[in-house]
């Protein structure tokens, strides 16, 4: 496996396929690299170099118990993309790997970077307040706490249905990728799952997001079960200088079906546009 170890001693696992233009890819919560492997093999396919890691505490990277919060996060995805000595790179972020890309730019800057794109992704700021009334009830969010501690391989079978939509009449229910999801989850160390719900849930991005001045995507289902799209994506667009918003119109929060594959044809035409 190629490993990197990070300045708090930490081994990060991730691949690297293919050559030119380096796209980044960070993934969603409880999730690792691999469920990224779909667009980075058609993005390697298509001339670009595709980056994806497992974000510490989840898949094969190291399990430490501190240092399993967004500022971390982020200056990990800095170390690697300089270890990599990477430059004009994009960077792509799912769910909670949106809100780590945000953190990237607000602490590190757009040097290194050429465009980023937001799927699905958590910001501005998930967590219903009185200035964020669209926001999801913390109420939620403990009871995402309580089920990863009392009993996580159920929780995440569970959470699987949502996350793909396949609680929705007519669904097209796919068991394989309800299992691939369990199996990545589960890879995923308590502590790390656990103490990553705050992050995505709790960290407000509106300043990181303001600092985002390169092309950007923002693509979001409309109807995403697990970051609702009003408190999201349609406030993200407003706040990014330069973005460019996609709403799909019926689709979940994970990547399935006709939703994947049109968002794969929208990254590729924002890659070479």
């Amino acid at each position: 496996m190629t490993m990197f170890t990070t300045s708090d001693g930490t081994e990060l696992y991730y691949k690297d396929w293919g050559t030119g233009q380096p796209v980044v890819f960070s993934h969603g919560w409880p999730l690792n690299a691999d469920a990224w492997d779909g667009q980075a093999r058609m993005v390697a396919e298509h001339g670009f170099r595709a980056i994806a890691h497992d974000r510490r505490g989840h898949g094969r990277s190291g399990q430490p118990w501190q240092g399993n919060h967004m500022d971390r996060y982020a200056d990990d995805l800095a170390e690697l993309i300089e270890a990599l000595d990477l430059t004009d790179a994009v960077l792509v972020g799912h769910s909670t790997g949106g809100g780590e890309v945000a953190r990237y730019v607000g602490r590190h800057g757009t040097a290194r970077v050429a465009k980023v794109v937001l799927l699905g992704a958590v910001p501005p700021l998930m967590l219903r307040t009185e200035a964020n009334p669209q926001g999801t009830p913390k109420d939620a969010f403990d009871g995402i706490r309580a089920g990863v501690a009392a009993d996580r391989s159920q929780f995440y079978w569970e959470l699987s249905e949502a996350f793909y939509g396949f609680n929705r009449p007519g669904a097209a229910v796919s068991e394989g990728v309800r299992r691939a999801f369990w199996m990545w989850s589960m890879q995923a160390g308590l502590k790390g799952a656990y103490d990553c719900v705050a992050q995505f849930s709790e960290t407000d991005f509106t300043q990181d997001l303001g600092r985002i001045d390169v092309p950007t995507l923002v693509a979001h289902g409309d109807d995403d079960q697990i970051v609702p799209i009003a408190a999201s994506a349609h406030r993200t667009s407003q706040l990014v200088k330069d973005a460019t918003l996609k709403v799909y119109p019926g689709a979940p929060h994970g990547l399935v079906g006709d939703f994947e594959k049109a968002f794969n044809d929208d990254l590729l035409n924002f890659l070479r546009g």
